[in-house]
């Protein structure tokens, strides 16, 4: 399919450049590979994390239309992989926006929300898909704020741009782990049934998170598919990177070429984007889509407990996220089902949230139809 001609103009408008720092330390990327193989395995990663992991609830407050409860905790990645997240990353920050009085005693859904890129803080969440969600199905909403976005950007980072390649990988593991300590938490305050979802960068990194969870739980990825790979080297935003710049720290350092080339594996080798570059040119792009591929490939992770409670939305002519020459979502996970938008992603984002309001509803259903829950 044509990809879509706003996602382009829209890109070529934004100013924001990204990995400006290039690849990130070599040491710090050997270490991100090594635990990632961790997190890949849903019971060594679940185990990680104490189920009575400690949070602090910092804010409780009855609005007009809502109950918001804030809270932070220390990321777990911080616990496991000292001294790589910068110091204003550690503090996770969430805000829960639930209903001023529950319809059941039993039965109190809530969603846990992902960022996408640029989503800073918690208004557009909360405001866009939340408080909607909420008004229109009694769902209630947990939106977590990124590492390195909102209160946890860097003091030197400029709005989203990560300065680093391995920052993405950092925010990555990041979420998986703080994923399970809200699920956790929310279960020992009597919420369920629980849901993943989120939209472009948020819909893949709940994804992620889902491939973690030890039990069947509604997971609906919007804007998203199955590796970060095509983002980064093929989509709109490839043209934010400045490829010189990792060329140069590829071929100066050989530990990017030896040790750490080694160590990750492009999931779909003979990839037509190699074809026409040239031979420095190529080993850059392969190192980026080896190192995309071994972060982020869900093939890398284990598939989620109930595949039958994912409904993935896509936007068929989507130019930041392309699906040509990418394994597909259903393949990896059999039994999940993908819908697809006619739009490109930037209009799917704003033209569009009503269908992924709908599809979190129709989620929840399914699996509370599949798994009951006593109503009282």
């Amino acid at each position: 399919m044509p990809r879509s001609r706003l996602d382009a103009v829209y890109r070529s408008i934004l100013l924001t450049k990204f990995f400006t720092k290039g690849w990130g330390s070599p040491q710090n990327l050997k270490r991100i590979f090594e635990f990632r193989r961790l997190l890949a395995n849903r019971d060594t990663c679940y185990k990680l994390i104490p189920r009575d992991y400690p949070i602090n609830i910092t804010k409780d407050e009855e609005w007009s239309d809502c109950h918001i409860i804030e809270g932070c905790f220390e990321s777990p990645f911080n616990k496991h992989l000292p001294q790589i997240m910068p110091y204003e990353t550690i503090t996770a920050n969430f805000q829960l926006v639930l209903p001023r009085k529950w319809y059941s005693h039993k039965i109190k859904p809530i969603c846990l929300h992902l960022a996408g890129t640029g989503d800073h803080f918690f208004w557009r969440r909360r405001n866009l898909i939340a408080k909607p969600l909420l008004k229109e199905s009694g769902i209630a909403s947990l939106l977590l704020e990124n590492p390195f976005y909102g209160t946890r950007k860097p003091q030197n980072q400029i709005r989203s741009c990560l300065h680093n390649v391995c920052d993405i990988f950092v925010m990555g593991g990041c979420l998986i782990m703080e994923s399970i300590v809200l699920l956790n938490w929310c279960e020992q305050q009597g919420f369920g049934p629980l849901g993943l979802t989120g939209l472009s960068m948020g819909g893949h990194m709940a994804s992620l998170a889902a491939t973690n969870w030890p039990k069947p739980i509604p997971l609906i990825p919007c804007l998203s598919w199955s590796t970060a790979s095509p983002v980064f080297t093929q989509g709109v935003m490839s043209a934010s990177i400045n490829w010189t710049l990792l060329e140069n720290q590829y071929f100066a350092n050989e530990l990017y070429q030896n040790d750490l080339a080694k160590m990750v594996k492009i999931i779909v080798p003979r990839h037509p984007l190699f074809s026409d570059c040239k031979w420095r040119e190529r080993e850059a792009l392969q190192f980026m889509c080896g190192i995309m591929d071994e972060c982020t490939h869900l093939k890398n992770f284990e598939v989620p407990v109930d595949t039958e409670l994912i409904i993935a939305v896509c936007a068929r002519n989507d130019a930041y996220v392309p699906r040509d020459d990418c394994m597909s979502l259903d393949k990896i996970w059999p039994g999940a089902e993908i819908r697809y938008i006619d739009a490109g992603h930037v209009s799917a984002y704003l033209l569009h949230q009503k269908v992924f309001r709908s599809t979190i509803v129709e989620a929840f259903e399914r699996s509370l139809k599949k798994y009951p829950l006593h109503i009282s």
